[in-house]
Formats: structure tokens, sequence, C-alpha cells
């Protein structure tokens, strides 16, 4: 499918005659990561995933996006296909999505899984000291470049020049204000051994929104929902079947 001049990868498949359920994946990641939900949840819900521009089989964005830019690209996406109230499913950074969706647009439930949505406030690391460093002395400054690719995080290291933008601009984005927006019941399903985005985060979006409920999973990671995928599924196919 072409959305504003991107080529957009998506697969869809379940029963035709439920509720549509978008998957949305993380960074870096593509359709494969979010087909074992879907799979799961075949049989009752009519499953759409997709490649988000710059992952997987989908076109890379022009430009360094925003994730306000990414919203919009899913929001036309949605409109080709006529999914209206969708229930939205996001992890990491689809999750962003999810949010900034499910606060602008009408949705059935919407389903966070290690859902950043602050903006860092950590004190700067040795990392991002030197690299501050860097810009005040002339004669190394031309060697910035090179030094992020080699003393940032894994995810910068490995995007090219526009998707490195595109981490920049996410991750100084802070969304807090669209989750206290959200109306539609939520859940989120939390690792209490994530190290990117913390538990506390969590239990602090379940307190700001006005209908929402927090599942941690004790030893699991940021890739919780996977780690135990069948707790996963049940867990939604019963969320998911409530009210209906």
């Amino acid at each position: 499918m072409n959305i504003k001049d991107l080529y957009i990868n998506y697969i869809q498949y379940g029963n035709k005659k439920g509720k549509d359920v978008v998957l949305l994946h993380g960074w870096g990641q593509n359709i494969e990561m979010m087909d074992p939900i879907g799979k799961g949840l075949s049989k009752d819900f009519h499953i759409t995933i997709l490649d988000l521009p710059g992952f997987g089989k989908s076109s890379e964005p022009p430009y360094g996006y925003t994730v306000y830019d990414y919203y919009e690209v899913l929001n036309e996406f949605l409109d080709k296909l006529k999914i209206k109230n969708p229930i939205l499913v996001g992890h990491s950074f689809g999750g962003r999505l999810s949010i900034i969706y499910a606060a602008k647009k009408r949705c059935e439930k919407v389903v966070l899984l290690a859902a950043p949505f602050k903006r860092s406030t950590k004190k700067n690391s040795f990392k991002v000291k030197l690299l501050k460093f860097m810009k005040k002395v002339p004669i190394i400054k031309e060697l910035e470049h090179y030094m992020k690719t080699k003393i940032g995080s894994t995810d910068y290291r490995n995007a090219s020049p526009t998707m490195r933008s595109v981490l920049v601009n996410t991750v100084n984005e802070d969304l807090t204000e669209y989750l206290k927006q959200i109306e539609v019941p939520t859940i989120l399903i939390w690792g209490d051994l994530d190290t990117a985005v913390s538990v506390e985060d969590a239990r602090y979006a379940e307190s700001i929104m006005k209908d929402a409920a927090l599942i941690v999973y004790e030893g699991c990671t940021h890739y919780a929902y996977l780690e135990r995928i069948n707790q996963t599924i049940n867990i939604l196919n019963s969320f998911l079947k409530e009210g209906t």
C-alpha cells in the first residue's frame, strides 16, 4: 500500500467477522515480532500487522520523521483499509503510536506493551558527556558523527542516518499528556526487569490514566509479552472479549 509516497508492507488474517486488532511493533522490529500475538487472537479477531516506515519491508521515511508523522501514516493507513474504532496493541515504539492514536481518534481498547512515554530525565552518562565535550573542541568536532556511531546506543548505531534522526526525535518527545486523554479501557503489560522503560514508569502511567490496569511479569524484560506469550494471549483474549 502507498501512504504519503511510502510503500507500507502489511498482512491481514484471522476472523473477518471479528473486531479489528491492529498490532504495532517496536523499534528495529517488524511484522514477525507481533505475529505470535496475532496468531493467538486470530480465531476471534481480524488481525492487521504492518511494517512501520523504515522497518521490515516498508519504505524508509524521506526525512527524520517525528512520532506525529508516524501517527499520520498510521491514520491514513487505517482509513484506506476502512478500519474504524480499532483495538490497538503496541510494543515499545509501537506503543508510542498507540498512545497518540488513542488520544486523538476512536479506539475500542488499547494494550500497551512496555511503551515509553516520558522524555528521559536521567543524568548524562559518560558517553553523552563525551559527545558534548567533542562539540566544544574544533579539532575533533568533525569526528562527532563517527563517534556517535561508535559509542551511541545499539539502536542508534544500527540505524541509517535518517532513522537516527527519527530515533532522536522519538526519545525526546513526552507523551504524558496524551496518556491522560485516552478514554478507553487500557491494559499495560510490563516486565519488572525492563531496563528500557522501568516498571515505575508503568505504575505512573496507570495512575494518571482514566481506565487502565497494569500487569507486571516478574523476571521478564522489555520483551515480556514474548517471554510469556501464552500468558499474554490469555490476558488479551479475556480483556478484548469483555463487553462483547
